[in-house]
């Protein structure tokens, strides 16, 4: 693709991007319905490898000898911060709601800050310091919002925290590697390498299942989950990054808990409580606060 393309062209993308992931809560709990969660996320990791790898054999200017000096660290990182991140994000989603799920997963911003000041490579102002006490508070109130008939528990919302930790792990530890090569390469090997070493989990969680008898709507979901959410939306963000400023890329994640609760409270019928509400907008106020400072 030549040339820089148009602001119409990016924010549609990243529109698309958006309804993606948004939708991935609501279909990747239709699918958990009939399929365990460590199979889904075994068959969910094979397809993206085998998404992946037809994407990059696809290209005609592919190097694949690019990959030898980095492979190692790239499938460290990639079995750490893209495996590990949907691991937790299935094990999460199966027992929390998708209003949790998508607010917690907004914290990745704060995240990232609090790791990369960890690391020395960030420092903590009064005002990053505001907006995450604000998003603390939030999260309080996220789980005093909990009742027995909402389907959230604390160990879900826990296992997405998991999930948000680790992606941010691998954001900050992967930045200089990942930019010596195009956002495909580093994908593909997370995704080949994670089914490899997932294969043997894969295997021994689907010996006894019985795949015929899952419906249309899991498949569907469970192809959903691996090609769009997993590989196509990656692609678009990072792509979307290469013209526009991070921040503007990642305003688009401001709107993912609201939409995907839309989706939720029509398709799947989740009940929103007032203080669910109070504590979204006290998380994404601190997040933006936190990335303004």
């Amino acid at each position: 693709m030549s040339g820089r393309p148009s602001k119409a062209r990016l924010y549609f993308l990243l529109s698309l991007m958006l309804l993606f992931w948004s939708l991935n809560f609501t279909i990747g709990k239709v699918a958990l319905r009939e399929f365990p969660s460590l199979l889904l996320v075994g068959i969910r990791t094979t397809l993206a490898g085998i998404f992946s790898l037809a994407i990059y054999f696809s290209q005609p200017n592919r190097k694949p000898e690019v990959w030898r000096a980095d492979f190692w660290p790239l499938l460290a990182l990639g079995i750490f911060g893209v495996i590990l991140n949907q691991l937790f994000f299935v094990l999460g989603l199966a027992r929390t709601t998708v209003a949790h799920a998508a607010i917690v997963v907004t914290l990745m911003p704060i995240m990232v800050l609090l790791f990369a000041a960890f690391l020395g490579q960030e420092k903590i102002t009064l005002r990053k310091g505001l907006g995450m006490t604000i998003a603390a508070s939030g999260v309080l109130l996220i789980q005093l919002s909990k009742d027995q008939a909402s389907g959230a528990t604390l160990l879900g919302d826990f296992l997405l925290f998991l999930s948000v930790f680790t992606f941010a792990i691998y954001t900050v530890k992967s930045k200089d590697v990942t930019q010596r090569h195009s956002t495909l390469a580093p994908i593909t090997i997370a995704y080949v390498g994670g089914a490899i070493v997932l294969a043997p989990m894969t295997i021994w969680t689907g010996r006894h299942f019985q795949f015929a008898g899952v419906s249309a709507a899991a498949w569907f979901g469970l192809v959903y989950m691996a090609l769009f959410s997993a590989l196509i939306a990656y692609l678009i963000y990072y792509y979307a990054l290469t013209y526009l400023p991070a921040s503007r890329v990642s305003a688009v994640s401001y709107l993912q808990p609201v939409v995907a609760t839309a989706f939720a409270v029509l398709v799947l019928g989740e009940r929103i409580s007032t203080l669910l509400i109070v504590g979204g907008i006290l998380v994404l106020s601190g997040v933006y606060v936190t990335e303004r400072a």
